[in-house]
């Protein structure tokens, strides 16, 4: 008899979310640990990653969500989180790669740094954390260890707004994905992505100030709400999504067929 429930279950699985403490992360991570997984979330600032750490451990347990603050962006900040991570735990079972930043500025004007910030952290950093971390995560048997990067439907089509570098990098990120499914599966690794459409986050303020206006270009009829990112989150970390390799999903209430 099938055990469908069982499939969708991350009980003892242990997690990384990066860029945890808000917005896509932190419902990838509250989804986690609704599911059974103990869960440490990473972001660049440290108050905020520790509160949410806290605020989730309290409605999900004691010590079940672990604040691990740290700038991947760096070298410095990359390695140090990979340290603390080893220091609590022998093994990872998943890690989401969700640190992000965007950049927008007219094409005449747009700066080398605006390119570098978001480059550096949306695809140098997700490359080389998961390197890090792939020692962690190999196995020859048992459950498959999971990576999921977060990429963005504007990686898949156009948006009206100048965000070159944001464009590039999340159009990088999906193809990545697909090039680290193939090298990661011997391992017992299985990668692939997410593309979120509309959530509403720090980052999207149009989704978070403005949803009843945008969701009249959304065919869904409205913005993404935290458990429709969760559940496609949990899907391709659980054992329900272990035949689905180097495939990004697009979360976007059909948005990106309707551009």
């Amino acid at each position: 008899m099938m055990d469908v429930a069982g499939l969708f279950s991350l009980e003892g699985r242990v997690a990384l979310v990066t860029g945890g403490s808000r917005g896509i992360g932190r419902m990838i991570a509250e989804g986690f640990l609704a599911q059974g997984a103990k869960v440490y979330i990473s972001a660049r600032k440290a108050e905020a990653c520790d509160a949410t750490a806290a605020e989730l451990s309290a409605a999900y347990g004691e010590g079940r969500c672990v604040s691990l603050p740290a700038d991947v962006a760096t070298p410095e900040g990359l390695t140090g989180l990979v340290a603390a991570l080893r220091e609590r735990e022998d093994r990872l079972d998943v890690l989401v790669n969700n640190a992000g930043a965007a950049w927008g500025a007219p094409f005449a004007e747009f700066p080398e740094s605006g390119w570098d910030k978001v480059m550096d952290l949306n695809v140098k950093a997700l490359f080389f954390l998961t390197q890090a971390l792939a020692p962690m995560m190999a196995r020859d048997s048992g459950p498959l260890a999971k990576v999921v990067n977060i990429a963005s439907i504007d990686g898949m089509s156009m948006n009206p707004q100048e965000t070159y570098s944001y464009h590039a990098s999340k159009a990088a990120v999906i193809h990545l994905t697909k090039r680290l499914a193939l090298r990661l599966v011997d391992d017992g690794i299985v990668v692939n992505g997410i593309a979120p459409g509309a959530f509403a986050s720090t980052m999207n303020k149009d989704a978070r100030d403005h949803a009843d206006e945008l969701a009249k270009v959304i065919p869904s009829g409205r913005i993404g709400e935290p458990e429709d990112m969760a559940a496609a989150a949990v899907y391709l970390a659980s054992r329900a999504g272990d035949y689905v390799v180097g495939t990004t999903l697009a979360v976007d209430g059909g948005v990106t067929w309707n551009r």
